[in-house]
């Protein structure tokens, strides 16, 4: 049979090709068994986001689950992955579920596992969970109407719970204040109900039910974002722009010029409103491609900074068992003390919108305000959709060794934590990764402005390929 494999985010494929009612039954299968071995509340709650086919698929994971005698509460409807995580942890369940596949095109769907604490399950209990999927077809006992009838299937309202711990953790009076003057891009995703009923001023983008995403990758990034950026620039009645991807644990975010702000600035934003303003401390723990710049705030504040591996389940094994300020990935996952050590797209934007709140500041002001800490940079990158032969063959030579300089830049030296970040002489830096999630090889760099990191980029494209 299909051999199921879980990657840097749960187990991602194509909508009735793998991912299919008898291969998510065989997950299930796997992830119950693993439950039932455990010394955790026999309770796992199970949503979906917007995706097609999520009803079901949900309900086909609940009817396996339940049948092993496990109690399960389901989503009222859509929900996005921080909502399951925070019902995960609110409800004492032993795990959380949802049906998703994230930012990737509407062709794929997926199955993402939570853990009781309300984030990723770790990395043990998801090769744990893998080695137990069965090689043959799973056919429930039960119906999913009689376990509802027997009552192991129940339903919360998982939203409603989700609305109540933000309007307990925000100045909600601060966030009103300038809620007006926000575009909000829901990319069709889960946090489109959620946004409109906590800032109901706000100005909603593609905020309706589309399972297709209108053939768009529901990701935050800027060449999926032309609306919002163009309705900013070109109207001064809004001053901040926020998107969040399919199931909302990630977040885009433009300032008052209609400009694309990355997760690297984010992370040193939050890190500067949750230090001198909230008077919080911790570690900062983020992720092997984020900017040096990070580093550097950590050591002018006293933080220490720890990299992982990329996946964000890496970052929250540090967030459950030690004193953590932040956790942060490059592609917009972030996650912060006072909350679930999970990512949420939604949260953070109201972070980031308390802060300009609380100063009176634009966004680009109190990026002015770091970059007189850290000095002005970008980090920029291409993802590459060539074959899987030219991918092993190019991540081979980086292994031994083969790449001395990229066109002009010479490499002086080379991390290998996750990929391969090789460090230029001119003081910038260019990473060569595989995707975890999709079929593309990443290509990241980071310099002092845009331009130079295109450049760097350009030529090491030319060089790899």
């Amino acid at each position: 049979m299909y051999k199921i494999k879980f990657g840097t985010d749960g187990w991602r494929e194509i909508i009735a090709a793998e991912f299919n009612t008898a291969n998510v039954r065989r997950v299930a299968f796997a992830t119950a068994a693993w439950l039932k071995t455990q010394n955790l509340p026999q309770k796992v709650v199970i949503g979906h986001d917007c995706r097609f086919g999520g009803d079901m698929f949900a309900k086909e994971t609940a009817t396996v689950i339940a049948a092993h005698g496990i109690q399960v509460v389901m989503s009222e409807g859509f929900v996005s992955t921080p909502m399951i995580s925070l019902a995960a942890n609110t409800l004492h369940a032993g795990l959380g579920i949802i049906i998703t596949a994230s930012h990737n095109p509407p062709s794929y769907n997926g199955y993402k596992i939570k853990a009781h604490y309300g984030g990723p399950a770790t990395p043990d209990t998801v090769t744990e969970v893998e080695n137990l999927i069965p090689d043959l077809e799973i056919t429930p006992s039960h119906h999913f109407d009689e376990l509802v009838e027997s009552g192991l299937i129940s339903f919360g309202a998982f939203e409603d719970m989700y609305l109540e711990h933000c309007k307990k953790n925000f100045d909600m009076v601060a966030l009103d204040s300038i809620s007006s003057g926000l575009v909000y891009d829901a990319m069709y995703g889960a946090g489109q109900r959620l946004v409109k009923r906590l800032l109901p001023k706000a100005t909603i983008l593609h905020g309706d039910y589309n399972p297709g995403f209108e053939g768009r990758a529901p990701e935050p990034i800027l060449k999926n974002l032309p609306e919002i950026s163009e309705i900013i620039a070109t109207n001064n009645q809004f001053s901040v722009g926020l998107a969040t991807d399919g199931d909302a644990d990630r977040i885009g975010f433009f300032d008052e010029n209609g400009k694309f702000v990355d997760s690297h600035h984010l992370i040193l934003l939050l890190i500067e409103y949750l230090t001198e303003f909230k008077g919080f401390s911790g570690k900062v723990v983020k992720s092997f491609s984020v900017s040096d710049k990070v580093q550097k705030l950590c050591e002018l504040k006293g933080l220490e900074s720890i990299t992982t591996k990329i996946g964000f389940k890496y970052i929250c094994e540090y967030m459950v068992t030690d004193d953590v300020l932040i956790g942060a990935e490059e592609s917009g996952g972030i996650a912060i003390k006072g909350h679930i050590p999970e990512r949420d797209g939604v949260w953070m934007g109201l972070v980031l919108m308390e802060y300009m709140a609380k100063t009176g500041k634009s966004v680009s002001q109190l990026i002015q305000d770091v970059y007189a800490k850290v000095g002005s940079f970008a980090v920029e990158r291409y993802d590459l959709h060539i074959n899987n032969e030219l991918k092993l063959s190019i991540i081979e030579k980086c292994k031994s060794g083969t790449y001395e300089k990229f066109g002009s830049y010479n490499v002086v030296r080379m991390e290998d934590t996750d990929g391969f970040k090789f460090h230029l002489d001119n003081g910038s830096w260019v990473m060569i990764r595989p995707s975890g999630t999709e079929p593309v090889l990443r290509v990241y760099s980071e310099s002092d402005s845009s331009a130079s990191a295109f450049a760097i980029l350009d030529a090491t494209k030319a060089t790899i390929l």
